[in-house]
């Protein structure tokens, strides 16, 4: 039983995408700047035992912790949000948790009892919910899915205990909903909502706070009808209309007094929350002073949330300087077929994304020759560090044949290969090879580098000495790196033996890293790395 943690769950209704992860970060964040510690929790109601092996077309981003978990995109607006590291206790998934149970069980550790949902699954599922809280004044838990979905009927009884078990003063549920505007009838619908609360309350859960979310403003009528039909107070009748950037969405929630029902029910005796900075930079996001276009070269383009990350990390440089970065999105299969100028020709830098597999990869080695060959700043992340290395052994150095073995396992010229050996962020010897599990067999979370004195590099982290996180199979093999820096690409870091990041000082800006930097950005504080390709960018306008 937890009695110092308050915990907020927010759950959602009648359908999914209602913003359920962008409201639960935007409270977590107004008690964060109301002084209380503040964490979060994604429960995810699937069987997968994280999205590691999930296409990006059909989850979205895979988003990497600091101690090596793969887990949901929401994780990262987490982060950005508060400004925070989370890890893998901040993350539970339905294939965790009956894991976890079917382990116990074959041990012995349940004495023999026959195994349920109820008591065992949903014991399983509160004690993760509970380590999450422990050292924190307030635990945002956001429930995956709608209410009534059957995969998370374990999950809502968990929260029914919970809230049952504890003081009524120290949990509360918000239950995100929709409030349809019906343009025949030229009006909002309630309906939606009151059926949700119905299927919630059926459960044994009573909503203390609904977020709506309207096309237009929900006048005070339709909020006091659905305060006295859903049994909730008038002023926790929240709207949600959608807002021009998600950092916009805590500003917004405050204006329509989220924060006086958050007091009154868990007794808080701090002031409202401190948000100047923070306002000031959604307005610098909203009205922005200068412009950037920016080529961003990717093969994930049908679904954009498989760049969520990135595309934050760009938007919170652009907010620190005041600039609008225009996204050129470039199919790399486009740029084989029609050529990198007649792409790229207008944009002021050049990014080449992550990616797995084969498919596009001449249509990135042929943005980043365009990008060397033409002065324009490039930063390449992770498979976009690869491919330049690539790119230059081909076309400088004279190795024609450099590939990586991700495409040409025989290849006698592996630039980029498979290390059969790591050592994982745990500290654990780890074995790798084309025929490992996808699942678990990559160099994931936070890595140690140090940054070689007077490069790009050591410039935007100040220190020499720092930390990023990686998610990938393969690594530059160190048998180039001479042949390389004759060449005039120099390695700007290492990680032990690992080479992390490479320039080319005769360009005006060239890096690319092996990390993604994306992981380690928020709005208040943007990534070093990403804010200086922004800068070069507009330097070079």
């Amino acid at each position: 039983m937890n009695n110092k943690c308050n915990i907020i769950f927010v759950t959602g209704g009648v359908l999914s995408s209602l913003g359920k992860g962008i409201t639960a970060a935007s409270v977590a964040t107004i008690l964060k700047h109301s002084g209380y510690k503040t964490t979060m929790l994604k429960i995810d109601p699937y069987l997968n035992v994280d999205p590691g092996t999930m296409s990006p077309l059909e989850h979205g981003e895979v988003f990497v912790t600091d101690d090596g978990a793969e887990t949901d995109l929401d994780l990262g607006h987490y982060e950005r949000f508060l400004n925070t590291n989370l890890g893998k206790k901040n993350n539970i998934t339905t294939g965790q948790i009956y894991s976890a149970v079917i382990k116990k069980e074959r041990q012995g550790k349940y004495l023999g009892q026959t195994i349920q949902v109820i008591p065992h699954i949903v014991d399983e599922i509160k004690t993760a919910i509970y380590k999450a809280s422990k050292g924190f004044e307030f635990l945002i838990v956001e429930l995956g899915g709608t209410v009534g979905d059957i995969e998370g009927a374990p999950f809502l009884e968990a929260v029914r205990e919970i809230i049952f078990e504890n003081d009524r003063h120290q949990t509360m549920n918000i239950h995100v909903t929709l409030v349809p505007f019906l343009k025949a009838a030229g009006e909002l619908k309630t309906k939606p909502t009151q059926h949700s609360v119905q299927e919630l309350r059926r459960i044994g859960i009573q909503p203390h706070m609904l977020v709506c979310r309207c096309e237009k403003n929900l006048p005070e009528q339709l909020k006091k009808k659905l305060a006295f039909s859903c049994d909730v107070p008038i002023d926790a009748v929240i709207q949600a209309k959608d807002a021009k950037t998600i950092y916009a969405v805590p500003m917004e929630f405050l204006q329509d007094g989220i924060f006086e029902p958050l007091a009154k029910h868990f007794k808080l005796d701090k002031t409202r929350p401190d948000m100047a900075k923070w306002s000031l930079l959604v307005e610098n996001l909203l009205k922005p002073r200068q412009k950037l276009k920016l080529a961003f070269v990717g093969k994930y383009l049908k679904l954009k949330e498989a760049y969520k990350s990135l595309l934050e990390a760009i938007s919170h440089s652009g907010a620190k300087h005041s600039v609008k970065v225009e996204i050129v999105w470039c199919d790399s299969e486009d740029i084989e077929k029609v050529g990198a100028s007649e792409i790229l020709g207008e944009c002021d830098c050049v990014l080449v994304a992550g990616g797995f597999g084969d498919r596009g990869i001449q249509g990135k080695i042929e943005a980043i020759k365009y990008a060397r060959t033409n002065d324009i700043p490039y930063l390449g992340i992770c498979l976009g560090m690869q491919l330049a290395i690539v790119e230059y052994l081909q076309n400088v150095v004279g190795v024609k044949d450099a590939t990586s073995v991700e495409f040409d396992e025989n290849t006698k010229e592996p630039a980029i290969y498979l290390i059969e050996q790591f050592i994982s962020t745990t500290g654990e010897q780890q074995f790798r090879t084309t025929k490992s599990p996808l699942g678990g067999t990559m160099r994931l979370g936070a890595y140690d580098f140090t940054a070689k004195d007077g490069t790009i590099l050591a410039k935007a982290y100040k220190e020499k000495k720092q930390s990023e996180r990686h998610r990938h199979r393969y690594e530059v093999n160190p048998v180039y790196k001479d042949r390389l820096q004759k060449a005039g690409m120099i390695v700007s870091a290492h990680s032990g033996k690992l080479i992390e990041a490479v320039e080319i000082p005769s360009h005006n800006w060239f890096v690319a890293v092996q990390f993604h930097p994306e992981f380690t950005s928020s709005l208040e504080y943007p990534n070093p790395i990403i804010d200086e390709f922004i800068k070069a960018g507009l330097d070079g306008k």
